[in-house]
């Protein structure tokens, strides 16, 4: 079984030349190796000195670059969306839809391509291992988040819609010159449905994805990974390595670096107590700009041996059980307990609505369609202790059956 590996972090890290470090070992070890680029501000090519082109390009004997276009896997696997929305603009469909020119109608809708791309190539069955070299934190979030929102929405509404489509079509049409999406394009959004549900299987299993966050020994970005940390947990991703980069090596004869380095250590210590129950690599601070296979090979010496770089993960405590993912359900004297770690949330808040879970922790929500035997329950209580929020229900049926208070 393949796997696909994402390294995400604060931009200017150095995430790309970390990922393309753990390309170049991996290639060179016998395994045939994709690294993808889903930052829109490719730059794959210019650490390995090679044209890319948005296809597929040879960086080395086992060793594939891509830089995916969002707008070319739209077009190639779901060639009518955009056609649809162009119909309900009005007018002239060949007008709207020249204006449109194969981009995108909603803001982050090329997002999910990208993901369905991986997620093609990973069907391929054509790589050993699928390294994604993903933008800036808080994009990646956004990103990573986008399947499971999207599936959301679409198992609310999509039923409906296509319902309203089937009886509104030809009233709309003749009455208002409006002509919503025909059987061709809602086939596709339905495709696309499908798609997503097995998408978030693929994303969320930790035996085939893991994230690894790359950081630096400074304040803000280390505040940065701790909060990308507790977002990618109340998604339910995997995270089984944090690289530290850029540590300044020891140096007798400067003053000003050992003060430095003094500093730096501060930072790791914190970083080593966040991450205390996931591996943590720390790279020192190269002289050079890391450009070229020679530069991306001298880093890629920095890293863990293969079978501790590429194993896959097992919980560290013996219990069985990995100590990220996705959230889990245990049934309680009363009722019933969501779990889902949240290491360092500080402030955590749970409603429900309707039949989903609503978590918000900072600015992001997560809303999680609840089993059917919690539909009409209500919540108890709700408590974060040793990094795991735990979510306490009164089932319905124990609701109604509980005396009344006098």
């Amino acid at each position: 079984m393949s796997r696909i590996i994402i390294f995400t972090g604060k931009g200017g890290v150095g995430k790309t030349s970390v990922i393309s470090a753990h390309a170049l070992r991996a290639a060179r070890s016998g395994m045939n190796t994709l690294l993808v680029s889903a930052d829109m501000a490719h730059n794959l090519g210019d650490v390995f000195e090679t044209e890319t082109g948005g296809e597929l390009a040879a960086a080395e004997d086992r060793l594939t670059l891509l830089e995916l276009d969002p707008s070319k896997i739209m077009s190639e696997h779901y060639p009518d969306l955009n056609l649809s929305i162009a119909q309900m603009l009005g007018g002239s469909v060949s007008r709207a839809a020249e204006s449109i020119d194969s981009r995108f109608m909603i803001p982050g809708f090329e997002d999910l391509f990208m993901l369905l791309g991986i997620r093609d190539l990973y069907n391929s069955g054509k790589y050993d291992l699928i390294l994604v070299d993903c933008a800036p934190s808080g994009e990646t979030l956004s990103l990573l988040k986008l399947p499971e929102l999207l599936e959301w929405y679409m198992e609310k509404f999509f039923p409906v819609g296509k319902f309203m489509t089937r009886v509104l079509s030809p009233v709309t049409d003749a009455l208002y010159k409006v002509k919503l999406p025909d059987s061709t394009a809602m086939d596709q959004v339905s495709e696309m449905h499908q798609n997503l549900a097995a998408l978030q299987d693929l994303l969320k299993d930790p035996q085939v994805t893991s994230v690894r966050l790359v950081t630096l020994p400074e304040k803000m970005v280390v505040e940065e990974t701790k909060r990308t940390y507790m977002y990618l947990n109340l998604y339910g991703y995997y995270v089984d390595r944090v690289f530290i980069n850029r540590v300044i090596p020891p140096q007798p004869g400067s003053r000003f670096m050992q003060e430095w380095r003094q500093i730096q250590q501060q930072y790791i210590e914190e970083l080593e107590s966040v991450f205390a129950h996931i591996p943590i690599t720390q790279i020192p601070w190269f002289p050079e700009e890391i450009r070229g296979i020679r530069a991306v090979e001298l880093l890629s010496r920095e890293l863990p041996e293969n079978p501790v770089l590429f194993a896959r993960p097992k919980d560290p405590d013996g219990s069985g059980t990995l100590l990220n993912g996705a959230e889990t359900y245990e049934v309680t004297e009363e009722g019933y307990v969501l779990r889902l770690r949240m290491p360092g949330a500080e402030s955590v808040s749970v409603e429900l609505h309707g039949q989903d879970l609503d978590i918000r922790a900072g600015n992001m929500l997560r809303k999680i369609p609840l089993p059917s035997v919690l539909h009409g329950a209500e919540i108890m209580k709700t408590e974060v202790k040793d990094e795991m929020l735990s979510v306490f229900f009164l089932p319905e049926k124990a609701r109604l059956s509980r005396p009344e208070k006098t």
